[in-house]
């Protein structure tokens, strides 16, 4: 798993949640602050590959040792002429080294450092004006090539620069995927999801019919089977719209909580169940529950996902796990929010699944992700008793220490796949 600061540590400022209409936050991992560090530890033995985007200073450093980090500095141009890009890396050095790029453009610049066969070993997105930022890279024997993307240019590459004597592996690098890469995956996905909500509409119709009979046991048994498969489908939420929020939202900044007239879907039908509502009052949001779901299931089949989502997504489902069903924010009654917790790394394991073939070859770690998802699956499932679902403040302090250090670990780990599946620039 490639390119960010392999120095820059974990508390680096993230995206902000953006709120969207299902309720459930999207995090949108903005390049610039994203830490890759775990994933090209492994790609390469001992190699380091990173991208520090931090503010930089305005004025270019000079060639020299950094006297904080003790590295070789190298002070290098950004600029839409393909004679500055690159422009002062006239002493090409393997090893751990820093090049403090300098953005001489009018406009804001992407800069890329890639080897001879246009793999990323580093990035800075959104180098302002005037401004520098480092590039922190492991080299090796080769060829480089730094090449500047200004806003409202053509990308130029600067000159080839070939480093002749040291370590014939540098830090790994890795291959940049294109929307066209990107499309085949996510159009796979998206006919999983219709199919997936085949599953889901009919386990709502058995919950319907359980509140038709007035049968509230019956109905609160086919709650939570209605509900995971639903949660199964979250790598495409960030596309289901309004009818997303009224069939899996809260009741986040509605005025009247949790009996605001606005409440509906999934969640209110389980707070009525679980806080001795009757049938028949029940009835109406089960009812409309019924009709969100099928009127999606429809719009699905003219909906498009954005091939960004599909990478996105495998990240942001554990995120909101870790903000919402770790903590029981999820919970309105049933206290399965765990079990909610289950179906997303389901749910993240579909994603991982769709991606694999444009995944394996550009994550060395890839093995390991897979064996935390399913420790993280093996770890929620001991926390049952007797086969029934627990609510997170019910558990043992040894046993939430232990889910929480799960999802933060994976958390970590699915950040690098965003990043890769970032669509850049090429042109």
């Amino acid at each position: 798993m490639p390119i960010r600061n392999n120095i820059q540590d974990a508390s680096s400022p993230a995206a902000p949640d953006e709120p969207v209409p299902d309720g459930r936050p999207v995090r949108r991992v903005r390049r610039g602050w994203v830490l890759l560090a775990a994933c090209v530890v492994a790609a390469a033995a001992g190699g380091g590959l990173a991208v520090a985007l931090t503010s930089g200073s305005a004025e270019p450093a000079a060639a020299s040792a950094g006297p904080a980090d003790g590295l070789r500095h190298t002070a290098v141009e950004a600029s839409s002429s393909s004679d500055q890009c690159g422009k002062g890396w006239t002493d090409p050095k393997a090893g751990l080294q820093v090049f403090d790029v300098h953005n001489v453009a009018t406009e804001a610049a992407e800069v890329y450092l890639t080897d001879s066969s246009g793999a990323l070993l580093g990035e800075i997105d959104g180098l302002g004006p005037g401004t520098t930022r480092p590039i922190q890279v492991q080299l090796g024997r080769g060829s480089y090539t730094f090449r500047c993307l200004v806003e409202d240019t053509d990308a130029v590459n600067g000159p080839v620069v070939r480093v002749a004597t040291g370590p014939a592996k540098g830090g790994p690098a890795v291959s940049p995927v294109n929307q066209h890469d990107v499309i085949p995956p996510t159009l796979t996905y998206q006919k999983w999801v219709a199919r997936g909500f085949k599953g889901v509409i009919s386990k709502v119709h058995t919950l319907q019919s359980a509140v038709d009979a007035g049968d509230l046991d019956a109905a609160r048994r086919a709650w939570l089977p209605a509900h995971l498969a639903y949660t199964r489908l979250g790598g495409a939420y960030g596309a289901f719209g309004d009818l997303g929020g009224a069939v899996d939202g809260t009741d986040a900044g509605l005025p009247g909580g949790v009996h605001d007239k606005d409440f509906s879907g999934f969640h209110r039908v389980e707070y009525g169940l679980w806080h001795g509502e009757s049938a028949t009052s029940l009835k109406a949001p089960t009812d409309q529950l019924a009709k969100d779901l099928k009127d999606l299931s429809d719009q699905w089949a003219g909906t498009r996902m954005d091939p960004l989502d599909t990478g996105l997504r495998a990240h942001e489902i554990t995120e909101d796990s870790i903000q919402l069903d770790l903590t029981g924010r999820s919970d309105f009654g049933s206290g399965t929010s765990l079990a909610t917790a289950r179906a997303g790394l389901d749910g993240t394991v579909e994603l991982l699944d769709v991606l694999h073939p444009l995944l394996a070859p550009r994550d060395a770690r890839l093995p390991q992700l897979e064996a935390a998802l399913k420790t993280a699956g093996d770890d929620l499932d001991a926390t049952r008793e007797s086969g029934e679902w627990r609510a997170p403040d019910t558990l043992s302090r040894a046993q939430r220490e232990r889910v929480n250090a799960d999802f933060g670990d994976l958390a970590e780990q699915l950040a690098p796949v965003a990043v890769i599946f970032d669509i850049r620039r090429t042109s």
